[in-house]
């Protein structure tokens, strides 16, 4: 059982930083060519360096939002490396809402960011797998794995839009499952919490109190480093994984066993 990504191709999304960038990174030092893809570009060119025609390392800058703006990801991908196997959907966002402002238009925009957004990627990324495997009788055709959280089953007022988006989210992961088996295409999701996100790296800096709440309250007592998600992508990613769809796989250090209803799940 081979969990190698060597060779392989991914499109890594909300890559310029956090998880995404620490996905990505370790993807190029496994082997892959990763097309790094955020609509921070300032960020993208921070952490990868100036844009290159050569290696394993490409950057796109773009909002994902716009159909337009996929197509010319997917296109810019394949004129760098020819295909793509891989697809993470790391790009997500997380606003706090206002569960009784019916003027407060935060569950439109988490659905848009963290459901449409990936699942329109998804879908496009997913028929060019399907012409690139075109002869192709055995083996995998491509997989993708989704970055959902904890607060999709783990109810918090101030995360109202949040929760409704990734829990959308794992039950798209678990219907693209189904409509791409037959395509010979995996689709998973890693759920975390207690992770070191982008996002929780910004509420800490403004709300210092919820770093202690947050350890009292994960099982293995401390918030995880970005990078400690990354084997669990790789392997959903690999043909190591190859019977494994429709999987909603849980990174949390133990908090969805007991993560009290008062603590941001993030």
């Amino acid at each position: 059982m081979s969990f190698s990504i060597a060779g392989k191709t991914a499109i890594i999304t909300g890559s310029a930083n956090g998880i995404g960038l620490a996905i990505g990174r370790h993807f190029v030092e496994h082997g892959a060519n990763v097309m790094f893809a955020d609509m921070d570009e300032k960020r993208l060119v921070a952490e990868l360096g100036a844009r290159t025609e050569e290696g394993s390392v490409r950057y796109f800058a773009g909002d994902l939002r716009e159909k337009l703006t996929i197509n010319n990801l997917i296109s810019a991908t394949i004129d760098a490396f020819d295909q793509v196997d891989i697809l993470i959907n790391g790009s997500r966002q997380v606003i706090s809402s206002e569960p009784l402002n019916p003027d407060d238009d935060t569950v439109e925009a988490m659905l848009q960011q963290n459901l449409m957004t990936s699942l329109k990627l998804s879908q496009m990324v997913a028929r060019r797998m399907i012409k690139q495997a075109e002869g192709r009788e055995e083996g995998q055709v491509g997989s993708i794995v989704n970055l959902s959280s904890i607060a999709a089953h783990r109810a918090h007022p101030d995360l109202l839009g949040y929760s409704i988006a990734t829990a959308a989210l794992d039950q798209m992961t678990r219907s693209l499952a189904v409509a791409l088996a037959p395509e010979r295409i995996r689709v998973n999701a890693v759920a975390f919490g207690s992770v070191m996100s982008a996002s929780l790296k910004d509420t800490l800096k403004d709300n210092r109190e919820c770093r202690a709440e947050i350890e009292d309250n994960t099982p293995l007592g401390r918030i995880a480093a970005p990078g400690e998600l990354v084997d669990a992508v790789q392997f959903l990613a690999s043909e190591g994984a190859g019977f494994m769809t429709g999987q909603i796989v849980t990174l949390d250090g133990g908090r969805s066993l007991i993560d009290p209803v008062s603590t941001p799940a993030h």
